[in-house]
């Protein structure tokens, strides 16, 4: 079986639609002054697909808001 970028369905997290609105992962990245880290878009790109870090989102609640109430997603 040959799999390679072209065949992979990749998922999306729901956390990407954030990362969307806020204008992003570049606009993310430097909203969380990570701009000077050479590898912050890509970390940020990352998070469109794992989610936002539950440290990171707690950190900077005034971008992100606050997390989904689990009961909300059942």
């Amino acid at each position: 079986m040959v799999c390679n970028n072209a065949t992979m369905k990749k998922s999306r997290h729901p956390d990407n639609e954030i990362i969307r609105q806020l204008g992003g992962p570049t606009e993310v990245s430097r909203l969380l002054g990570m701009d000077a880290d050479k590898w912050a878009v890509q970390r940020v790109q990352n998070w469109t697909h794992r989610g936002i870090p539950a440290a990171v989102r707690l950190a900077h609640l005034d971008i992100f808001g606050p997390a989904p109430d689990k009961s909300e997603a059942a």
